[in-house]
């Protein structure tokens, strides 16, 4: 497979250069596969659920081919993942992927170690250490942290927002030791993202150190975030006849959005053949995205803080992605996007739980929101020429192709629910007046020391501080 640079489409790499590489520091572009192959419509469009394990192989073989022979390729995958997504009903209409059965309860564990396996893999002949820069809004870091930690060859630098996660987030980050070092920095996430691009193209501390990334700017990360898509959308695809006696439906994905490399994720899935009818971008008061597919405009801006902070991305990495992919004309058809406010995402989690009993975190409560103001007329409404502000929580007056299936109750939703609730207690005792259970992996590093260096936002300190310690 060859990859290219979304602000080059000359530039033609191998899977193995992407990976290691992370982003072109030449051009400071993120490379994309330059075709997604679609899987054979007999897997797809199979009666029986495969296993997560087998569709992650069948999705990963065309992007390695040729550099992770077939066998390499079982062996990692098993390590990878011995957990998996979980598809979980809660109403006749309505699915929550659960994403936090891996070892830091966070949907990023699924893209964290594949890419540390295979970063592994690539790097077993090289003399050199490669170092991995990485900021974190919230659950990245941590998976990172996890998937890397102990790994001959590799040391991790996670850079986060001091003060701006959640308590039990920040433990997670702050108690690695070892080849993993955490620095909370005096800014916010786009000021930690801002560092890790800046130090990617500077060529002289490229000169001095092997870089990469592992957030999802690295197409290691992004690709195996597919796999759950894929294995979710034909499950669903296969139980909603049953569940809800409509044949055919539209399937949704509903999908809680920041940095946008989990929704790019899902694109690819859809490109490579999963049932997936569209997606919801759900985002919060960071509606930078909704904004562009509101008004053809795309403006960043300084990220503000929210209860839903893994979203707090005012300057959205994978957006030059989707709009490599796609033209915007055509993510209007294919997307609604919607956002919503703190306010909002209390009241989601209130109206899940009170609907259908199901306690979901912060992130997913906006992703709830949005599925349930849309079919409970909020697309409805769009159909009938009500546009709305987009300035205000809500839908963007996009009316995707597959609305009128959402009016005529032909269509489910799938919620991808990316990080346990018990990482955002707080919010959820705000909302429901009880705390949610607390996993015994959650529970341990609790107690762990904390390790985390202060770091200012500026880049000259944290250059210096890079030359020092790497």
């Amino acid at each position: 497979m060859i990859y290219t640079d979304t602000r080059d489409s000359s530039v033609k790499v191998d899977f193995r250069t992407a990976v290691l590489n992370g982003m072109n520091a030449k051009t400071g572009g993120l490379y994309i596969p330059v075709e997604f192959p679609k899987l054979d419509k007999a897997f797809t469009d199979r009666t029986t659920d495969p296993s997560f394990r087998e569709v992650a192989f069948e999705m990963a073989k065309p992007y390695v081919k040729d550099e992770i022979p077939d066998g390499d390729l079982e062996s990692i995958i098993e390590d990878c993942y011995p957990f998996t997504s979980q598809v979980c009903p809660i109403d006749p209409v309505t699915y929550v992927l659960e994403l936090f059965h891996g070892p830091t309860c966070a949907f990023k564990d699924f893209g964290a170690r594949f890419m540390a396996r295979t970063m592994s893999y690539f790097n077993r002949s090289e003399k050199d250490n490669l170092h991995i820069l990485v900021a974190t809004s919230g659950d990245t870091g941590s998976a990172v942290g996890s998937a890397f930690h102990n790994v001959p060859g590799i040391d991790v630098t996670i850079l986060y927002p001091d003060g701006k996660i959640s308590p039990l987030q920040e433990k997670q980050l702050s108690t690695f030791t070892g080849n993993v070092r955490a620095l909370k920095v005096k800014g916010t996430f786009d000021d930690c993202q801002a560092l890790v691009k800046k130090a990617f193209v500077d060529q002289d501390l490229r000169s001095k150190f092997r870089l990469s990334s592992a957030n999802s700017i690295n197409i290691s990360r992004l690709l195996p975030q597919a796999f759950y898509y894929m294995y979710s959308s034909i499950v669903v695809k296969n139980r909603i006849p049953h569940d809800s006696k409509i044949e055919n439906p539209a399937i949704l994905m509903v999908v809680p959005s920041g940095n946008f490399g989990n929704l790019t994720s899902g694109l690819i899935a859809k490109e490579m053949g999963a049932p997936i009818t569209g997606f919801v971008a759900a985002t919060n008061a960071n509606h930078t995205i909704p904004d562009w597919i509101a008004t053809g405009d795309y403006n960043t801006r300084p990220s503000v803080a929210t209860l839903s902070n893994a979203m707090d991305v005012g300057a959205p990495s994978n957006y030059e992605r989707i709009a490599a992919m796609y033209k915007l004309e055509d993510v209007r058809k294919m997307f609604a996007s919607y956002w919503t406010d703190d306010a909002g995402t209390i009241e989601g989690i209130k109206q899940c739980s009170s609907n259908t009993g199901y306690i979901i975190d912060p992130h997913g409560a906006v992703a709830w929101k949005a599925w349930d103001d849309m079919r409970n007329g909020g697309m409805e409404k769009l159909l009938k020429g009500e546009k709305g502000d987009y300035t205000k929580p809500g839908l963007t007056a996009n009316v995707p192709e597959w609305a009128q299936k959402v009016v005529d109750k032909e269509a489910c939703a799938v919620i991808l629910e990316t990080a346990h609730p018990a990482k955002f207690g707080a919010t959820v005792v705000n909302a429901l007046g009880r705390e949610p259970s607390m996993p015994e992996r959650l529970e341990k590093v609790m107690s762990l020391p904390d390790n985390a260096i202060p770091m200012e936002k500026d880049y000259d300190s944290f250059k210096e501080w890079l030359v020092s310690n790497l």
